[in-house]
């Protein structure tokens, strides 16, 4: 007891030392933006999340260079899961680029963490669309030519340079193939300065997947307002975008190296895999789980492949209800599948697991790419149970010990008395005779006794191995089995039982096993002097009072 307070003394100290070694190193810094394509002169906003509590401001003064810093504000935030805290800390900046071009938004620093840098494209100011200067609507998509199933991003823009009233947006009307139509993301609204007039930006993202090859048509994006100029609101006007064409190709024929793959059109495709454990020196017949992720951008979770199971020999694997899920991001559908596989070994040894190939689509470089995990090697090591169940099979093969020629004799003596008792009683009390039940036949006279025999003998050899290996758990193990099986109608629930139903020395000597089990001396416990004991003690009845004895065979009969 007093090493165990030891211990766990020095267990907290090392966690409370490392704690405070690591904690200020525990935040982490996240920087995003709410998009990575901008025009020149349009306003975007760059979050940067600190996981942890820190004091530290964010560095952001690198951020000039490139861009105008227009605005400031931060969030603190709060959670409590299954009482754990976390909080966080974000900073939201809105910012301009100062020219047209390809840039990097460089790693920013709070305390001692950096975050990412973040790629980000400035496209430069195109001419005001047809329409009323102070508001006019613009649409585009960022593919005219695409593939059946691909996505294509179609972005509607609502320019307004004074204040609207009672504002309607419409959905688009496609015609020509049938397409899923998907909003991607929440409607944004940021700033924009064309030719230095100031305007208030409102863009929706729709992600269209063409189900057919041929020619779609996609009218007008409309935007319907009431505009409040010089003081006086106008009436109710239309302003619509230009109409816009897609040509959408038909599916190419698969890679030669896989015939049979599924059409697979994305932007980008990423596979990997999780273990419950690490699969090194698994036990047979011990479950493991593995997990197989599929993230696919600019696709929908239900166009994702099924992966057939992984099969090989000498593995059962039972697979799961898999996981789909689906997520806005700048360029456009983010799609997750999660399959989950249960697999169990037969056998100990070597399993290869064969590699995991996944062909798609690239619409970006316009070929067939290849997302794959490699092939793997199982170390099946022999099962926690293997060792006794040898064991058990030598004892069923060993030859068996005949019964000794006694115990039919003391069976005959024990019937004798009781027949004597029988008619003593039916002499006194009438009443005792109706009632008296007759005593059930020994189980080893019964039909079946030869193998409950050998049960009860190969149980004893293991109560005496473990007795002499001091092993008090398994030698009181083995006795409660062996005492279930030599008393079925009244199964003994302790040593001390079984110790009651002995005599002599093997009395004695359970005594103490029962002693040592529930008290301080499990380490000081003599195995040898019980294993000796069990070999030629007779077992001793006690049927209401104490002071009736018979005599049985012995425990383990020579």
């Amino acid at each position: 007891m007093v090493r165990r307070t030891v211990h766990d003394f020095f267990v907290v100290l090392l966690w409370a030392a490392a704690c405070l070694a690591t904690g200020p190193a525990a935040a982490s810094v996240f920087a995003t933006v709410d998009r990575d394509d901008v025009d020149l002169n349009e306003s975007f906003t760059l979050d940067v999340t600190v996981d942890g509590g820190v004091d530290a401001e964010p560095d952001v003064s690198a951020l000039e260079q490139d861009f105008f810093v227009l605005s400031r504000s931060e969030l603190r935030n709060t959670t409590i899961v299954n009482g754990e805290i976390s909080r966080t800390r974000t900073w939201t900046y809105v910012l301009m680029a100062k020219a047209a071009g390809d840039f990097t938004i460089p790693p920013i620093t709070v305390g001692n963490e950096q975050s990412e840098p973040i790629p980000i494209s400035i496209a430069p100011v195109e001419a005001v669309s047809p329409g009323e200067s102070d508001v006019f609507v613009v649409a585009e998509v960022d593919y005219p030519e695409t593939w059946v199933q691909a996505q294509v991003l179609y972005r509607v823009k609502v320019y307004r340079a004074v204040p609207t009233r009672q504002p309607q947006y419409s959905d688009p009307q496609i015609t020509g193939v049938d397409v899923l139509v998907e909003q991607a993301g929440d409607e944004r609204e940021y700033a924009s300065i064309i030719d230095g007039k100031n305007y208030t930006v409102r863009e929706r993202v729709y992600a269209l997947f063409p189900q057919a090859s041929g020619d779609l048509h996609i009218a007008p994006a409309l935007f319907e307002a009431r505009v409040l100029r010089n003081g006086r609101i106008t009436g109710r006007k239309i302003f619509k975008s230009e109409p816009i064409e897609i040509v959408v190709n038909p599916i190419p024929p698969p890679p030669p190296d896989h015939p049979d793959a599924a059409w697979f059109p994305a932007k980008s495709v990423r596979i990997a895999e999780e273990w419950s454990r690490e699969p090194v020196d698994l036990p047979a017949g011990e479950p493991v789980t593995r997990r197989i992720a599929i993230d696919a951008v600019g696709q929908l979770s239900t166009q994702i492949p099924v992966l057939e199971p992984v099969h090989a020999d000498g593995i059962k694997v039972y697979p799961d209800k898999p996981d789909l899920r689906v997520a806005a991001v700048p360029e456009g559908i983010r799609a997750t599948r999660r399959d989950q596989y249960a697999m169990i070994a037969v056998d100990p040894g070597e399993i290869r697991l064969p590699a995991v190939e996944l062909p798609w689509w690239d619409v970006q470089a316009k070929r067939w790419e290849i997302a794959s995990l490699p092939a793997r090697i199982l170390t099946i090591a022999p099962s926690a149970d293997a060792l006794p169940t040898a064991a058990a099979a030598a004892e069923a093969t060993a030859p068996e010990v005949e019964e000794p020629a006694a115990a039919p004799a003391a069976s005959e003596a024990w019937r004798s008395v009781s027949a004597a008792l029988a008619f003593l009683w039916l002499a006194t009390v009438l009443v005792w005779w109706r009632s008296r039940r007759v005593e059930p036949m020994p189980a080893d006279t019964q039909a079946g006794g030869a193998p409950q025999a050998r049960l009860r003998t190969s149980l004893l050899r293991q109560a005496r191995r473990a007795a002499e290996r001091g092993d008090v758990r398994e030698t009181r193990s083995a006795l409660l089995k062996w005492g279930r099986l030599q008393w079925p109608e009244r199964p003994p629930r302790s040593v001390g039982e079984i110790a009651e139903r002995v005599s002599g020395e093997l009395e004695r000597e359970l005594l103490r096993l029962s002693d040592c089990s529930y008290g301080p001396g499990e380490d000081a416990w003599d195995g040898g002097a019980l294993s000796r004991a069990l070999g030629a003690a007779k077992l001793v009845a006690r049927e209401g009072e104490r002071g009736m004895p018979r005599d049985l065979p012995p425990l383990l009969p020579t």
